[in-house]
């Protein structure tokens, strides 16, 4: 039994930055701009546009409270999610803005007064614990959801992958949150 090997050729860095640069992090990149930019006006939008004493975001949050709760979160934490599908990274950003009222996304360095904020608006052991299970079991980015699509194909696909983590994360999060008000 012989092996045969292809001619050695010697690595091309330049090449190989290039084709990388170009072939994987611009496409990415793009798909992600094309997602997350529209996402950002919108809530901005959601944000500083008022109806009465209240933001749309308010509104939105408010609609999704009773559901939220019995999942152990609160409205805004549910309405940071929903917008969050861009990228998951702006999550809290969110819930921070909603509870701060403030007109734009917030990045805290100082993890204590992010505490002190998530504390004041009622955060306790449970919503940790449950905001920490449905990060782990939630949709994915729509950056992801756009590669699914485009490797199968199949709308069938791309929202069997968005409903099917999403469920479990709401049925985790109703349980855990039934258990801990039986328990405690």
């Amino acid at each position: 039994m012989i092996l045969e090997l292809p001619p050695y050729r010697k690595p091309q860095i330049g090449k190989i930055i290039v084709r990388s640069l170009l072939d994987r992090t611009l496409f990415v990149l793009a798909r992600a701009v094309s997602v997350a930019a529209p996402i950002g006006i919108v809530i901005w939008l959601f944000a500083n546009i008022s109806i009465g004493n209240m933001s749309i975001l308010s509104y939105i949050a408010n609609f999704l409270d009773p559901f939220a709760r019995l999942m152990g979160l609160d409205g805004y934490i549910l309405t940071a999610f929903i917008l969050g599908i861009p990228a998951n990274e702006i999550v809290l950003p969110i819930i921070l803005m909603s509870y701060m009222s403030a007109n734009s996304l917030v990045d805290l360095g100082d993890t204590f007064a992010i505490r002190e904020i998530l504390v004041a608006n009622g955060w306790s052991l449970i919503t940790g614990i449950n905001v920490m299970l449905f990060t782990l079991l939630h949709f994915p980015c729509s950056t992801t959801l756009i590669s699914i699509y485009k490797e199968t194909k199949s709308l069938k696909w791309t929202i069997l992958s968005f409903a099917l983590p999403t469920l479990c994360g709401i049925v985790l999060c109703l349980i855990t949150n039934g258990v801990w008000n039986l328990v405690f």
